[in-house]
């Protein structure tokens, strides 16, 4: 019985030993599904543009028995719940800083929230012993062979592979190059959000405290791991802007102008933005692809079908990746039958999760100041406040198949 953990079968199925998949991407996706087609006797292959892991970002939530199930599968829940940040309040203040909403902690915490570093760092090192990492490259281009997918990188070597997966996000290069320009799929929801780390020299508490104006919220809170540290996040209504997404000056200034005017800490924290070691600045959209498959390469989370934040995206990726490393691994050999099963049993379940993304603008910074007050006037109200949690667990769910028995009971019929 040495070949299972949580279920998942650690073997090396026959059909699938020399396999070589490539995984564009190592945020959260990417290293998911390294961890399971490794387990699975595939050889995978994580190429990231960025020159190491990315820290930073904020902190990611799972909810419901979907989620919960999956990673104990993977063997990480127990690592994951020492990580729990126990869920991140936040306050809402008027300039002079006088309260004017709390919301708890279990308001947007789900069942297990963790800061988004540190579950990229878990991933990448429940994968890395068994699965190749290339930082710093991206690939230039696909051509379908016969027998494989001839990649070129925009540094190593051309290398072809059996299989290609897009796990890069909403911006996704793979989608790009194999399913067509970004504007086909992606659709700006009218904001835009950003997050950084600084110093928290002003004594501030875990969870968030914020200034709202019309269109725009400006938060920060205390580390929850190291008070000496603090976390900032802002967001703001917009149009679609056109920027450089590698230049962090440009966002920067980007930010620095949507919150022009404001009291409170509003300065001291866009004065912070000269030191910030990390940025993370995006739009908030979401991404709606009509087939996550084209002959040999594959899209698996934001790529696919993403919203950046509020959408559950890092659930439904975590998800997303055991199910398509389960579904290659059963097809021996055939991977259009297991991207078809792939999608058909998710793509329902991810649309669902998707839909929270379209209200995440609305809600934390209305566009008008009634539609700030209205907010502020109901969920004030402790009958709506546990209204509005209650509607927050009943998140969607499936069933999974336990691909690590299946495999078993297919080695077993074998021998």
């Amino acid at each position: 019985m040495s070949g299972f953990a949580h279920g998942a079968w650690s073997g090396s199925p026959r059909d699938s030993r020399r396999t070589k998949v490539l995984i564009s991407g190592a945020s959260i996706a990417g290293p998911a599904l390294a961890h399971w087609l490794s387990r699975y006797g595939f050889e995978a292959t994580v190429v990231e543009l960025a020159p190491a892991l990315r820290g930073g970002g904020q902190n990611v939530d799972f909810r419901g028995r979907t989620h919960l199930t999956v990673l104990e599968r993977m063997g990480v829940l127990e690592e994951l719940r020492a990580l729990d940040t126990g869920g991140s309040p936040i306050t809402f203040v008027n300039q002079d800083g006088r309260q004017l909403l709390h919301l708890p902690a279990e308001f947007a915490g789900g069942e297990l929230e963790v800061p988004r570093g540190e579950l990229a760092q878990l991933l990448h090192r429940h994968s890395s012993a068994r699965a190749e990492y290339l930082f710093g490259d991206s690939i230039t281009d696909l051509a379908e062979t016969a027998h494989g997918v001839r990649v070129a990188f925009r540094h190593g070597a051309p290398r072809e592979f059996d299989l290609v997966i897009g796990a890069d996000g909403l911006h996704s290069n793979v989608r790009r190059l194999a399913f067509g320009p970004e504007q086909r799929f992606v659709r700006h929801l009218g904001y835009y959000a950003a997050t950084w780390q600084l110093p928290n020299d002003g004594g501030l508490p875990a969870g968030g405290v914020g200034l709202n104006a019309p269109g725009r919220l400006m938060s920060v809170g205390a580390d929850h791991r190291d008070p000496a540290r603090a976390g900032a996040f802002c967001l703001f209504a917009s149009p679609e802007l056109r920027y450089d997404r590698h230049d962090p000056e440009q966002q920067k200034a980007l930010i620095r102008d949507a919150f022009a005017g404001l009291g409170w800490r509003v300065p001291q924290l866009l004065a912070s933005l000269d030191a910030a070691p990390e940025l993370y600045f995006d739009s908030i959209s979401r991404a709606d692809v009509r087939t996550w498959s084209t002959g040999r390469t594959a899209l698996l989370g934001d790529a696919a079908c993403g919203a950046a934040i509020g959408g559950m995206g890092t659930g439904t990726a975590v998800v997303a990746a055991y199910v398509l490393a389960g579904e290659l691994a059963l097809a021996r050999g055939d991977h259009r039958a297991a991207f078809a099963r792939y999608e058909r049993l998710l793509r329902d379940y991810a649309q669902g999760c998707q839909k929270g993304g379209d209200r995440t603008g609305p809600f934390l910074a209305p566009r008008t100041a009634t539609g700030l007050r209205l907010r502020n006037a109901v969920l004030n109200r402790r009958w709506a406040l546990d209204k509005m949690l209650e509607l927050g667990k009943q998140v969607s769910s499936i069933e999974l198949p336990d691909y690590g028995q299946a495999l078993a009971d297919r080695v077993g019929a074998a021998g």
